[in-house]
């Protein structure tokens, strides 16, 4: 009928071309064939279930609807792209700066500017050209080859080239190559967790959904908002997986739930099928959740918004200062162009042209130091927002996971007991040893006999294990038994496949050893629907025993207590083949599996925790699973008594959102994906920095959504690593601790040079200024200015972008996004340096100006004595609180070899004849050399003290708190209340001497500080009783971020 079917509307080229414009044709969409029987989608689709399309019209299609490939994003041009570097704040300072200086016709400050633009946004754009190479690279979840039946024959064919109307074939261990309406099956099971993150995979039917379908009951997916979209990919119910059709009354049709239908991407695990094409590319399910990524805008990283905010208040404060000076000079009287002149110098001497350089390289050594530690980032400041990470939220399935089912226990009927681990078998929870069927009793070696006959997984050429990985699973318990040759001594004769209804799987087999045995039957499935048939089990002597009630109930209770660990129980009976409806089966015991943790996760999870990060997991799974994984890699809330108890997708659904409850959770079970960005936006409402992690199309919404995304590459869809801003290359959960140490490590080296370059700045622009305001000649000229700023300061900051992880940097809690790249204690520490070097320098220039006349020795002195307490300057830089003796003088050779690079520079500059008519320099002698040398070693020396001082207070704080213990003493804070203890570096006020030691729990305090001494009494003049502070509440896990 018309209301079934929908047209095709012709692509540019069958505009262009009549024939093809005739031969359009129409198809149903995938919702509607999945209502309809095989036949009616065939006809429609004008192709074959036999002999599938000809040749003439497959190619007519793919040239009227283009490839089966995912619609590429409208990426700008390169040349836009890198224009588009020169829209930052402190590139458009440097452009008007230089913009000033060729207006004056300075055109060496004008040309050495314009240098430092163009290797800035240089740098940056060939960066982010390479990060998006090795992402495309990835890319490789699409099959490249699919089996396909054309003109009766069967073809493998490029995945690119199919259409709608085509008949594939698919084999265990394909990947759907585009969306299917399943025509037949043949125990077909699809792992559709990047669709749905459920491990288990689903059963396949080629049956019609209803009977008699419309619009309104089947609506057409291409029309549904993303948000009805996202839903489709939740998780489905448990009758979802089986292959019988939903009631015609049910007219919810969910594409996930969708038993005829197989979806691009998605795995074949067993069994073998044919399906016809329904949609291929951008008409794809698959497609959905991409363009839904493609229209969601990333939100600016806490990096640029810092940056753009401090380019902003340079440039205003360089305007105001620069405006005032010029207007003090007309007030003197001073000419027009004299007065333009100074400010241009005003402007160089202001503006940190290193700045933007530096900021972009040590971006980009991070970008390549991740690289080698097998993550790939994106965009380049998402390095250092992993640093200001405070909260992960990740995927199980794939994620925390393997996302393949493994063996973990093993209880025979008899009583032997054993749990499975990577070392062996725990029998009996006492001692460790290995188990063989070699001695072993009847019970376990029945149990092994059903888990090898009654398994479908086909082993491939290489070694791989081809099938359901619960059956995968089973053998390679069996190889850990020396089992697997039990294989070959039984001959399958029936099978009676698993189904939702019976809940068992049965084969009968015979054994050609022993021809005068009856047939066997061997079951193995639900333990509640096979303990019905069992009628005695196999006792501890050896010898059946009958099947009692308080037996059946017993071996019920042992399948409880494994399922409560999170295991999916499997039970395993056999018996005499002539027994009516598979009863009269002998028990032979149980075997628990689970999707086993990744390695290294909970050693992850343990460091991320320690510094401050809080981890949550986000899983389709049931709350049993959920809760035994997170136990597995100890996250909070996996015990029946943490306060932080696991939260339900219908829980999550009668919520508001940015409720806080949602951010006090660390599990989130039984999920869909609009229940993941739910989440992630009620974590960002709490004032959390997320990181999302995962790997499936069902994540890639979330993914995008916060802060950062983080994909895996190998296991990862090709939706997901678009979506993510950084892939790990190694699916290990563990780079993302990698990532987050090496984020803050460069934020705490940006902040290095930025302290670094502004006082090098402020200390230029002062001595600039001075000389404007009294009248005085200048200390420098334009040219020695320039030498300073850029070629001076250049190479030994950039060399500061390169200092190794600090330890103690590592375990700091990480710091709030609001917080200012240029606090008011780092800026005091510049305003510091700044005042030393000006008063230096200044005391050289009177000290040589003693005939009030400019020689150039007197400004060669002044100049060399600015250098050298700039290169003393970026010595004591290197590390805010630490010694540099400490970090060691040579552990950075960059550093070493920049600065010893600077020093040559300036002998050049004073000793080599041409260099000293272009900056007007002469000679010095020795003794000049060793009295500059003198001086300016005192801004590093002072510097020395100032860390000295701070190291005492917080030795001080140590020994005064320390008895009491941090864990009485402190509270874990939530997350939206400001700041907590691991900020108390610079609250000298609030609390005092209580510095870096904190706080890896993210701690607040609850009782009070009464004269330097934590007791339950009051703050100087202030009463403090339990959960309040004056004026203010403090409740369990908050700060009032008023207090400072």
């Amino acid at each position: 009928t018309a209301a079934s079917q929908e047209m095709l509307a012709p692509s540019p080229l069958a505009a262009a071309n009549p024939q093809l414009k005739q031969q359009s044709f129409q198809r149903p969409s995938l919702a509607k064939a999945s209502c309809h029987g095989a036949s009616f989608v065939a006809e429609q689709l004008g192709s074959s279930l036999t002999s599938g399309l000809r040749h003439t019209e497959a190619e007519r299609r793919l040239h009227q609807l283009g490839p089966n490939e995912l619609p590429a994003p409208q990426g700008e041009p390169l040349w836009l792209r890198y224009l588009g570097q020169f829209r930052d704040p402190m590139i458009a300072m440097l452009l008007c700066s230089a913009l000033v200086s060729l207006c004056m016709r300075q055109l060496d400050n004008a040309v050495s500017i314009s240098l430092a633009i163009v290797i800035v946004v240089t740098v940056a754009f060939v960066q982010e050209w390479r990060s998006e190479r090795a992402l495309a690279a990835l890319k490789r979840l699409l099959p490249h080859r699919c089996e396909v039946v054309r003109n009766g024959e069967l073809l493998s064919l490029d995945a690119a080239s199919l259409v709608p109307g085509d008949l594939v074939r698919l084999g265990v261990g394909s990947r759907v190559p585009a969306d299917l309406r399943l025509v037949e099956c043949a125990d077909l099971h699809v792992d559709e967790s990047s669709f749905t993150g459920e491990t288990e995979p689903v059963l396949k039917s080629a049956a019609a959904s209803t009977e008699a379908p419309d619009a309104a009951a089947c609506p057409d997916k291409t029309s549904l908002p993303t948000s009805v979209v996202s839903a489709a990919y939740s998780k489905p119910p448990p009758s979802a997986k089986s292959a019988a059709a939903p009631q015609s009354g049910d007219a919810s049709c969910e594409l996930s739930s969708r038993a005829n239908c197989a979806f691009t991407g998605t795995l074949v695990r067993s069994g073998c099928g044919r399906g016809l094409v329904v949609a291929t590319g951008a008409d794809s399910a698959f497609a959905d959740v991409y363009r839904a990524v493609q229209e969601a805008e990333a939100p600016r990283t806490p990096l640029q918004r810092s940056m753009d905010r401090l380019g902003r208040q340079l440039s205003l404060g360089s305007l105001c200062i620069i405006a005032g000076i010029v207007l003090i000079g007309l007030a003197q009287g001073r000419p027009l162009l004299d007065t333009l002149q100074i400010g241009v110098s005003l402007a160089v001497a202001a503006i940190p042209e290193g700045l933007p350089i530096v900021v972009t390289v040590t971006l980009a050594i991070g970008v390549m130091r991740m690289a080698r530690r097998n993550a790939v980032v994106k965009r380049l400041p998402a390095v250092e927002t992993l640093g200001c990470v405070t909260a992960v939220l990740s995927d199980k399935t794939g994620t925390l996971t393997l996302n393949e089912m493994t063996a973990a226990r093993l209880e025979a009927a008899d009583g032997l007991a054993a749990e499975i681990d990577g070392a062996g078998f725990v029998v009996d929870d006492r001692q460790r040893q290995q188990l063989t069927l070699a001695g072993a009793g009847p019970a376990l070696r029945w149990l092994c006999a059903v888990c090898a006959a009654c398994n479908d997984v086909e082993v491939a050429p290489d070694g791989q294990l081809l099938g359901q990985p619960t059956e995968a699973a089973l053998l390679l318990m069996l190889d850990r038994l020396e089992a697997r040759g039990l294989r070959s001594e039984f001959r399958r004769l029936q099978e009676w496949p698993f189904n939702s209804d019976t809940k068992v799987m049965m084969v009968k087999c015979e054994r050609p050893a022993q021809p005068a045995e009856a047939p066997l039957l061997l079951a193995k499935g639900a333990p509640d629907c096979l303990l019905s048939r069992c009628a005695s089990y196999w006792a501890p002597s050896g010898q059946p025993a009958p099947m009692t009630s308080s037996a059946s109930a017993a071996f019920a209770a042992q399948a409880a207590r494994m399922g409560a660990r999170g295991l999916r129980v499997l039970a395993a009976a056999a018996g005499n083949a002539e027994q009516p409806e598979g009863g009269g089966l002998v028990f032979c015991g149980l075997v628990g599996l689970l999707d086993p943790p990744r390695p290294g996760v909970r050693e992850a999870v343990a460091c991320l925790r320690e510094s401050g990060v809080l981890v949550a997991m986000v899983t389709g799974d049931s709350a049993e699973t959920a809760c035994a994984v997170a136990r597995q890699i100890g996250l909070a809330g996996g015990e029946p008594g943490d306060p932080q108890q696991p939260l339900s997708g219908d829980q999550l659904d009668g919520l508001p959102a940015g409720d806080p409850r949602i951010a006090e959770a660390r599990i989130f079970y039984r999920t869909s994906p609009r229940h993941k960005s739910k989440i992630v936006r009620a974590f960002q409402a709490a004032g959390r920095v997320v990181a999302m992690t995962g790997d499936g199309v069902n994540d890639a919404v979330a993914l995008k959504a916060a802060d950062i995304g983080v994909a895996m590459g190998r296991s990862g869809t090709e939706v997901a690593m678009e979506a993510a801003d950084m892939i790990l290359t190694d699916d290990s959960f563990r780079t993302i601790l990698s990532a987050v140490e090496e984020g803050k490590a460069i934020f705490h080296n940006i902040r290095c040079f930025i302290r670094f370059q502004l006082s090098t700045s402020v200390a230029a622009l002062s001595l600039v200024a001075m000389a404007t305001l009294f009248s005085l000649p200048s200390p420098l000229n334009a040219m020695q200015i320039l030498w300073i700023n850029i070629l001076m300061d250049g190479p030994p900051a950039q060399s500061l972008g390169l200092e190794p992880l600090d330890p103690e940097i590592r375990r700091r809690p990480p710091r709030r996004a609001s917080e200012p790249v240029l606090p008011p204690a780092m800026l005091l520490g510049v305003l510091r340096s700044a005042a030393v070097i000006v008063a230096g320098t200044l005391f050289v220039f009177y000290r040589e100006m003693s005939d009030n006349r400019v020689t150039p020795r007197d400004t060669t002195m002044t100049f060399t004595c600015f250098v050298l307490f700039d290169m003393f300057n970026a010595l004591s830089c290197r590390s805010k609180s630490k010694s540099v003796f400490s970090v060691g003088l040579l552990t950075n050779r960059a550093f070493c070899l920049s600065v010893g690079m600077s020093l040559v520079g300036q002998l050049l500059v004073i000793y080599c004849p041409p260099f000293q008519a272009v900056f007007q320099t002469e000679a010095l002698s020795a003794l000049d050399l060793l009295f500059l040398l003198s001086l300016s070693s005192s801004v590093f020396w002072l510097s020395e003290l100032s860390k000295l001082l701070h190291r005492h207070r917080l030795a001080c704080g140590r020994r005064l708190l320390g008895p009491l213990g941090l864990a009485g003493l402190l509270r874990a804070r939530k997350p939206h209340s400001g700041r907590t203890a691991s900020d108390c570096c610079d609250w000298v006020m609030a609390l005092p001497h209580c510095c870096d030691w904190v706080m890896a729990s993210h701690t607040v305090l609850t009782g009070s500080w009464p004269s330097h001494t934590v007791l339950n009494g009051s703050w100087p003049s202030h009463t403090v009783v339990t959960g309040s502070w004056p004026s203010h509440t403090v409740v369990t896990g908050s700060w009032p971020p008023t207090l400072f």
